[in-house]
């Protein structure tokens, strides 16, 4: 059963809490909503400033290379493969391919016209106007506002100046140049280069009016190249289908669609060029070895028709023939299993199957030869000088007849080469649907945006503000809470109103709210606080009531001036001290003149007859501060004080004293000492409880009791349960014509 009723309870904690965050965010609603409408007016504003940015789209079609090593067909299945658009995607990004494309489009020279801050390139981009005009300024004469064109093919500036915009100036008869720290480097006309140092400029083409500014900024090629790289978009469509998709994106569309169309050129030139590499380089090994082959056949040739003249023989027998047949046919299979070497040791290890055959044909083949060369030893020896003579002549005429053919094929070979990919798309841009920005979705995420930081910024506000908003929290310390008196609107009109006939200098009313609107809520909650301290003043030892705050900011001063004004109207005779002698205000409450008041008083500059002022209230006077004087703490705990006191208590049926911080000074622990009663007002949302207690504290170390507390300036919140609870209701009893401002 127990534990049912903790479930329970923590049930409705958790739903209390809930509520309370709800009730939290619906008090601060206002401010949410006005972030949220911050937020999207700076979204709409991009949305609508931005410059569109188009896209560019084209494919590649990869296909599968065909053809191997001759005799090695069979093997290439074994041989295993990779993904072929994974790697031609890295060749179509990588150094060799776009390090081409800056180079021919100049993509590391960066052209900018001076437009003017934040709608300047907006305006220009809405400009159309005929082919070579440009737009009328609308502010200041360096600014471009459309029509504006710079074209440089060629660009050189020193190694420090890399990165940096340098500033061109259009002139009547051409253009100057000011580097980084705006001196002149150059000076110009269009078409024609000009050089000065390290600084080297070409304009080909220029068309704005004299004076407009254009920012030239010189990249380093490895920069363009990486920036490019990253914009270049490249993906296979579909698995192992053999076709990349390419895409560029830039504000520009003419250029987005150059830069793809010269990309993918580009990359076909570069396979093509790798693909016929390997014709090109058997080819140049083949030219280099044809001189020599001829010169060891002609050596070869001049040998046997020396050796026929000095042994006198032009013939060999028919066995000599037959074994000189098989010996060039055989010399013929081992020269080609030589060309094969170079190839087979490159793809295979000496331990590979096909390295092994090719070892094990190579060896038999050598060993038939040696065979024949024993079958020729075994001849005359005129016949077998003879016989070697014409297979040197040959073996090296076929070699060189078989390299010819060779050299002629490789050369239709690279000739005809074609490559494994081609163009399938050439670029092209959708330019009626820029891809950015997309406006609809900047102004739904804006929106979000600005409702999570609304929410964000009242949470945080809700967390680290520690201001008590709930007398019950009081209450828990052990100090009751007498009354709890709402912020009052008309209260505020009446500071307002004030301070703007100070500043004009005329003459001000009083502002005690209790006279201007006494059916305010404010007032009716001082009226039920002097219902309350009706009975607590019967147990006092004396008829003084003081008045004091933690902090400054409470609104002592109002619960002081117009609880005094509710006393009187209650046929009680009140008098009011403002004893705050360093920055009370209640003179300004009540219009008295602030010469002469406490300060002079308790100094002797004054006597009581001077100090004491009637006000517009019946039965309510008032003794304002004076001037500041250098000593207000000693002033007070001089005998003249109690004295004063003494005699004026009597006088009247209530003598409230306004006094300072108790925190910020030791004045009330002074005035507390004479007071019978002490009430302690707070402020709603500002003193922390920690700050509370510390107060209760310090008066209980003076000897003073704190009587109760006035929680002065309640908000009505949705996340507080109950309006606080302390002795008021949401609704005004008034006459007909007199209703409050918050009502």
């Amino acid at each position: 059963m127990s534990d049912t009723n903790n479930s329970t309870q923590h049930h409705a904690d958790d739903e209390i809490d809930l509520l309370a965050l709800f009730g939290t965010l619906w008090d601060h609603k206002w401010l949410i909503a006005t972030v949220t409408f911050v937020f999207t007016v700076i979204g709409v504003a991009y949305a609508l400033l931005a410059p569109p940015v188009y896209r560019a789209t084209s494919l590649i079609q990869v296909e599968d290379e065909t053809g191997s090593l001759p005799g090695m067909e069979d093997l290439s299945g074994l041989l295993g493969s990779t993904s072929t658009a994974t790697t031609e995607i890295q060749l179509i990004k990588s150094r060799t391919v776009l390090g081409k494309v800056v180079d021919d489009l100049n993509l590391d020279i960066v052209v900018e016209p001076n437009y003017f801050p934040i709608i300047g390139k907006a305006i220009a981009r809405r400009f159309v106007g005929s082919s070579g005009e440009v737009a009328d300024p609308l502010w200041g004469e360096n600014f471009a506002w459309g029509g504006e064109k710079l074209s440089v093919s060629r660009m050189s500036v020193p190694p420090v100046e890399f990165g940096k915009p340098l500033s061109l100036m259009t002139t009547d008869t051409g253009w100057v140049l000011y580097n980084s720290e705006d001196q002149l480097v150059l000076e110009g006309i269009v078409g024609q280069p000009e050089q000065s140092g390290d600084y080297a400029l070409m304009v080909k083409e220029l068309q704005a009016r004299p004076g407009t500014e254009f920012e030239v900024t010189k990249r380093r090629h490895y920069s363009a190249i990486a920036e490019l790289q990253e914009k270049i978009a490249a993906s296979e469509q579909g698995k192992d289908s053999g076709i990349i998709s390419m895409g560029f994106e830039h504000e520009d569309y003419r250029l987005a669609e150059t830069v793809l169309n010269e990309v993918g050129n580009n990359y076909v030139r570069q396979n093509v060029e790798r693909n016929s590499a390997e014709a090109a380089k058997s080819l140049e090994f083949l030219r280099n070895k044809l001189p020599e082959v001829k010169r060891d056949l002609e050596v070869a040739e001049e040998k046997l028709n020396a050796f026929q003249i000095t042994a006198e023989t032009i013939d060999i027998t028919a066995e000599g023939e037959a074994i000189l047949e098989q010996v060039v046919e055989l010399e013929k299979r081992i020269s080609e299993l030589e060309i094969q070497r170079a190839e087979i040791e490159q793809r295979f290890q000496p331990t590979h199957p096909r390295y092994k055959a090719w070892a094990s044909q190579m060896e038999e083949l050598k060993q038939r030869r040696s065979d024949l060369d024993e079958r020729i030893g075994g001849l005359p020896q005129t016949q077998q000088e003879l016989v070697r003579l014409r297979r040197d002549v040959e073996v090296g005429n076929e070699i060189y007849l078989q390299m010819l053919a060779n050299i002629q094929q490789l050369d239709i070979v690279r000739a005809g080469t074609v490559g494994n990919v081609r163009v399938v798309d050439e670029a092209a841009v959708d330019v009626e649907q820029p891809v950015k920005p997309k406006k609809a979705l900047i102004a739904a995420v804006a929106i979000l945006l600005g409702g999570f930081i609304g929410v964000a910024i009242v949470l945080v506000r809700s967390a680290l503000n520690r201001g008590v908003e709930n007398a019950d929290d009081i209450e828990s310390i052990g100090l009751p809470v007498y009354a709890g008196i709402p912020l009052s609107e008309s209260q505020e009109a009446l500071g307002r109103k004030a301070s703007k006939r100070v500043s004009r200098k005329t003459q001000q009313d009083s502002k005690l709210l209790a006279l201007k609107n006494p059916a305010d809520l404010a007032i009716e909650a001082l009226r039920s606080l002097r219902t309350s301290l009706h009975f607590a003043l019967m147990d006092a030892p004396n008829n003084i009531l003081m008045i004091c705050g933690p902090s400054p900011g409470v609104g002592k001063t109002f619960v002081s001036t117009n609880l005094a004004a509710v006393m009187a109207q209650a046929d009680q005779r009140v008098l009011l001290i403002d004893a705050d002698m360093r920055k009370g205000f209640s003179h300004e409450t009540f219009n008295v003149n602030n010469d002469k008041g406490l300060s002079e008083l308790l100094s002797g500059q004054a006597t009581l007859e001077e100090v004491v002022h009637h006000t517009e209230a019946d039965n309510l006077t008032f003794i304002p501060r004076g001037m500041v004087p250098p000593n207000p703490s000693e002033l007070l705990m001089g005998k003249r004080f109690e004295d004063y006191l003494q005699e004026l208590a009597p006088k009247y049926d209530l003598v409230i004293v306004d006094t300072p911080p108790i925190l910020a000074v030791t004045d009330p622990a002074i005035v507390g000492k004479h007071a019978g009663t002490t009430m302690l007002v707070t402020r709603f949302g500002l003193n922390p409880l920690k700050e509370i207690e510390l107060t209760q504290r310090r008066f209980e170390q003076n000897g003073i009791d704190v009587k109760g507390v006035i929680f002065n300036a309640v908000e009505k919140r949705a996340s507080i349960q109950s309006y606080n609870g302390y002795g008021y209701y949401n609704y005004e009893y008034a006459p007909s014509g007199a209703r409050s401002a918050n009502t």
